[in-house]
């Protein structure tokens, strides 16, 4: 991690060691790691976009324009984002005075709850999309100074605002980042209901920054559920479609088998017979007595053997298909 600032005119450069010596390096608290382990990619996805905000002084002069662009880089095992913001300033600024550049390094382990200041906008937008604010999270960023301290967030509720002519909702967050040697700083923001920075007050600064055009607000894709379709009992005598095949199939089976009647003659004489023998023997399992009775007239039943066999065959025509018969008797 590097803090740099640079400027024209003379530069002095400062090594500065990674805080007070012997002394340990704040720490982000559970509900801090908690709430950015819930991020999702798919939530981000809705929230990176670009914004300009317009720079104006205590008594409404423009000074400038704030320009924020946040963009996503997905590998295939991480994600990243990245903001940026720029200034342009209407007023001249001085370059004669001495800026010093400072590198600050930290441990990869003593960094885990850090939320730098790009990755801050992002995680303003998250919670202006879920409408809270995590209860007592406690993150890590950086001060003024480069060093590592606490970063806390706080609901500030509600409030409509005008914003270019029209009326909006936004919801109120402010951040403050607790320097370890300086007095805290915090920062306001006004955020619409999908992120995007309506205002932003610096508190104690004699300006602010404000939206000059209402954006277009997004919205999730509300899924609607699948209907569900209960279960009735299929009657079919009362379905009128129904019933209307069924007769047109019942009359066209009973045609078919008065033309085959019709053709085949000697049909007749074999039910007479049958119904002849039926009345007189009179069976206890008529199936089986109708099987051994019809049986020899199929023309695909085995022969009979010539010898009697203790071993009666059954006269029922076996539901295997011939050849898997075929191969399982040999």
């Amino acid at each position: 991690m590097s803090s740099k600032v640079h400027s024209a005119g003379s530069r002095t450069e400062d090594h500065q060691p990674s805080g007070a010596e012997g002394l340990p390096f704040p720490e982000a608290n559970a509900e801090a790691i908690n709430f950015l382990s819930s991020l999702e990619y798919e939530e981000l996805q809705l929230l990176f976009f670009s914004e300009s905000l317009a720079m104006v002084s205590d008594t409404g002069e423009p000074q400038g324009e704030l320009t924020i662009e946040a963009i996503s880089q997905r590998s295939w095992s991480s994600w990243n984002s990245t903001a940026t913001s720029s200034s342009r300033f209407l007023t001249p600024i001085c370059s004669e005075q001495e800026v010093k550049t400072a590198v600050t390094s930290f441990p990869w382990s003593s960094i885990k709850g850090f939320v730098s200041e790009a990755a801050n906008l992002v995680l303003l937008r998250v919670m202006a999309w879920r409408r809270m604010v995590p209860s007592n999270a406690r993150f890590l960023a950086l001060d003024t100074e480069g060093k590592l301290c606490y970063s806390t967030y706080q609901d500030l509720g509600f409030q409509t605002i005008q914003v270019d002519q029209k009326q909006a909702e936004v919801f109120i967050v402010e951040q403050t980042v607790h320097s370890e040697e300086g007095i805290p700083m915090s920062c306001q923001y006004y955020l619409l209901s999908d992120g995007h920075l309506a205002k932003r007050i610096q508190v104690g600064s004699p300006g602010c920054c404000i939206i000059t055009k209402m954006p277009l607000l997004r919205e999730v894709d509300e899924i609607e559920p699948r209907p569900v379709f209960e279960k009735k009992p299929l009657v079919w005598e009362e379905d009128m479609e129904l019933y209307t095949k069924f007769l047109e199939r019942k009359e066209e089976l009973r045609l078919g088998h008065a033309s085959y009647l019709r053709q085949h003659p000697e049909a007749h004489a074999l039910i007479s017979d049958f119904l002849l023998f039926l009345l007189l023997r009179q069976p206890q399992d008529v199936v089986t007595f109708a099987a051994e009775f019809f049986g020899p007239f199929d023309p695909r039943r085995p022969s009979t053997p010539g010898l009697g066999s203790s071993n009666r065959p059954s006269p029922f025509r076996s539901l295997e298909p011939e050849g898997d018969a075929g191969s399982g008797a040999s």
